[in-house]
């Protein structure tokens, strides 16, 4: 099998906040990773700018060492790596005054795609909006390309939105969540809607229950101040995990169409139930390992923010209604894992005499690591003496399936930073839905903070709070083992 690779239309692409981390460790990396598959044009640009006050050789330099760092020995081809540093340039500029914009003016071509990437603080929005108009560098055709975290409740998003829509249009905006870039979140949806197998299935009647869990081995050390103005629910629920019960959860939209799809994906963040309070658990990692705890890491003692949260979530139109979702996420767990898995129902009936080794069937689509999909059956266990059942998986992950191709799949950046230059924001978020996801997420936050709730310790290196097991158990159901 082999990775078809499609180059875009030239383009000028400028990076604001081009010295940053997120620059240098995944963007930059990404656009080089592009260029050496061929997809970028020979005569794209790429054009850092941030207050630092470096040159084009100096920006260059910052950009070559990214790519050593961050890209893989065996893809980095010095002869390649020249040519794309050719493509690279750096302004210097002030995003709340006027130094810098008639420079970077001067560097922008005409009849070229002209994509910005604030990969900035989101209290600079709204300067960079004004000043690419005020200036004459963006006009009708010209794209930008936020970052979350895009509003901490419903009202800081309506705002953001608004400062937004003032100088730019709905279809020039493209909110990025990198989650919806992974190739196997894209393929869960060739699998519903490409194949008549699994879509008859989709619904409450065969489906028990769903399970999304994102669990990260790391802490919050070096950010955690920063993190403790957010945690679990606004980092990761709101966004990263809501996007992907949408697209497991949403109708066949009527086309493979940006708005199509995301009118299917609003309608279920519509349907979603409040969340009853004891069906949220919320947790604190404790010291150990020779590690601080949270409590340590965000420098506040008496914090009450979440670092692990599960959820028990209900959807309420015709195709869901009585199965639930539970959603769990959470730093410093057992493992790095990130998976989708949706376990079915068992038959109405069982022909045999001894079922006691039936276990159910369960769809896994892992984002991390080793991204691929299994399909959990039941089948006879091999040798004589009766028909005993074992469950075996029908496995399929990337890495064998395509083999040395499989390092050609472009990572969630690289293929997202494409789609804005192709101008396709399927996998792009609409200021309705965020809206939406806030309106949502706004009275589970409000309602733990009016209870004056405290998170439950939990030891790093576990599944999470004794309590997110109980949420599953009263249920007669349990968690998947957090394994990577």
């Amino acid at each position: 099998m082999v990775s078809r690779v499609i180059p875009v239309d030239p383009f000028d692409l400028v990076i604001f906040g081009g010295t940053g981390d997120l620059a240098r460790r995944k963007i930059l990396p990404g656009l080089y990773r592009r260029f050496l598959a061929g997809q970028m044009p020979a005569d794209s640009r790429i054009i850092g700018a941030a207050r630092a006050e470096l040159d084009d050789a100096g920006f260059q330099k910052m950009v070559a060492e990214a790519i050593a760092e961050f890209v893989p020995a065996e893809r980095q081809d010095k002869a390649a790596i020249k040519a794309f540093l050719d493509r690279v340039g750096y302004v210097s500029i002030d995003a709340k005054g006027t130094g810098g914009w008639d420079a970077l003016k001067s560097r922008m071509r005409e009849n070229v795609v002209r994509a910005f990437y604030f990969s900035v603080a989101p209290a600079l929005f709204g300067d960079l909006a004004e000043r690419l108009h005020s200036h004459g560098i963006a006009d009708a055709w010209s794209r930008i390309v936020v970052e979350k975290p895009f509003g901490r409740d419903l009202a800081s998003a309506k705002a953001l939105n608004a400062v937004l829509a003032e100088h730019f249009d709905e279809h020039q905006i493209y909110r990025i969540d990198h989650y919806l870039g992974k190739e196997t979140v894209q393929n869960l949806m060739a699998v519903r809607f490409a194949n008549i197998l699994f879509e008859p299935l989709w619904k409450a009647e065969y489906i028990d229950h769903v399970q999304i869990t994102v669990a990260e081995t790391v802490g919050v050390e070096g950010r955690g101040a920063y993190y403790d103005k957010s945690g679990a629910m606004r980092d990761m629920v709101q966004n990263h995990l809501m996007q992907l019960l949408c697209l497991i959860a949403m109708e066949p939209p009527y086309h493979f169409d940006p708005d199509a799809v995301r009118d299917e994906k609003l309608k279920v963040i519509r349907a979603l139930d409040a969340v009853k309070p004891e069906d949220i658990v919320r947790g604190q990692y404790l010291a150990g390992g020779g590690q601080g705890g949270y409590l340590e890491h965000c420098e506040d003692p008496n914090s009450r923010t979440e670092s692990y949260i599960a959820l028990k979530c209900h959807i309420s139109n015709w195709r869901w209604k009585g199965t639930p979702f539970y959603l769990r996420t959470g730093k410093r767990l057992r493992s790095r894992a990130s998976e989708i898995a949706i376990t079915f129902k068992e038959p109405p009936h069982s022909i045999f005499d001894d079922a006691k080794g039936w276990r159910e069937n369960v769809l896994v689509i892992r984002l991390q690591p080793n991204e691929g999909m299994n399909l959990m059956m039941m089948i006879k266990e091999p040798g004589p003496g009766g028909m005993r059942l074992m469950q075996v998986p029908l496995d399929m992950s990337f890495a064998d399936a395509l083999g040395a191709d499989a390092e050609d799949i472009p990572d969630a950046y690289e293929r997202l930073i494409m789609d804005v230059i192709r101008g396709n924001q399927t996998l792009f978020m609409r200021g309705d839905e965020v809206e939406a996801a806030w309106a949502w997420a706004d009275p589970i936050i409000a309602g733990w903070e009016a209870r004056g709730d405290r998170p439950q310790g939990y030891d790093p290196g576990s599944s999470g709070p004794e309590d997110a097991l109980m949420l599953m158990h009263r249920d007669g159901r349990r968690w998947r083992e957090i394994k990577g």
